[in-house]
């Protein structure tokens, strides 16, 4: 169920302490390329939300999205928005803590980031510290296996072949093929970067791969893969016991 959806008295019902809270993390405002919206990432973790509420066989409530959190690599790309690393580990402590005041203990992030996992990291570290379990998708380790049987292109990671395949089978009215291309340069780090002459990768269209090779088909292979890595982690998560720690509180301020 999507807690939004909920009046307060229907959410007291069901934020128990067995309960696991979903939490879809995806950017809002984020480039990726000239072929694909700047809400890829939300729009990605709403549609795999979907897919695994009808797909979870236990109660799952989702809260609502994340759109904002740590991505740095993006940030010389008109519209795309970074938090700092610890302002993107206390957004999701203080919105799991303030849920737990009314209940549940398991959280589970939807992530749908690769630079978002070092404050995941950290704020799961910190909600063990209040008692609170919070697990979270580990993007890479769920579709490498998938990716290296599957795609075709030579190097990439975003904006490719992978990520627009996937939004052509999750959203493939947001997908603008005319406008895919191929842009793999040397990468010299993490970061993307519109100058030629910088230490960083250099991307002119904001895109690492060659989304030109995407296909539905291969999409679906990959959103496959993801939800079952989901699927697993929450599994484990409603299994595992609790850490012993102070009553969580919401947060003051």
């Amino acid at each position: 169920m999507l807690l939004s959806d909920l009046t307060w008295l229907e959410a007291e019902r069901h934020l128990t302490a067995d309960a696991v809270v979903l939490l879809p993390l995806g950017a809002a405002a984020k480039e990726h390329g000239p072929h694909l919206r700047l809400d890829n990432d939300a729009r990605l973790a709403e549609a795999l939300r979907d897919r695994l509420l009808s797909r979870e066989p236990l109660p799952l409530i989702a809260a609502p999205t994340l759109t904002y959190h740590h991505y740095p690599a993006f940030v010389e790309y008109p519209g795309s928005t970074t938090l700092r690393e610890t302002t993107a580990r206390d957004l999701v402590v203080d919105v799991c803590a303030s849920l737990a005041a009314f209940g549940p203990r398991r959280f589970y992030v939807l992530n749908t980031g690769v630079s978002t996992m070092r404050p995941l990291e950290a704020a799961a570290a910190a909600l063990r510290a209040r008692g609170l379990l919070m697990a979270f998708t580990d993007l890479r380790a769920a579709l490498e296996p998938v990716e290296r049987s599957l795609l075709a292109q030579e190097a990439g990671s975003h904006a490719d072949e992978g990520e627009t395949s996937m939004m052509l089978a999750l959203s493939p009215h947001r997908v603008d093929m005319g406008k895919a291309v191929r842009d793999i340069h040397e990468r010299r780090s993490f970061r993307l970067t519109r100058d030629g002459n910088a230490e960083a990768l250099y991307s002119p269209t904001g895109v690492y791969g060659d989304a030109t090779l995407a296909t539905r088909e291969k999409g679906e292979a990959l959103v496959a893969a993801v939800l079952a890595a989901a699927l697993h982690d929450i599994a484990a998560l409603r299994l595992a016991a609790p850490p012993n720690g102070p009553p969580s509180a919401p947060p003051v301020g």
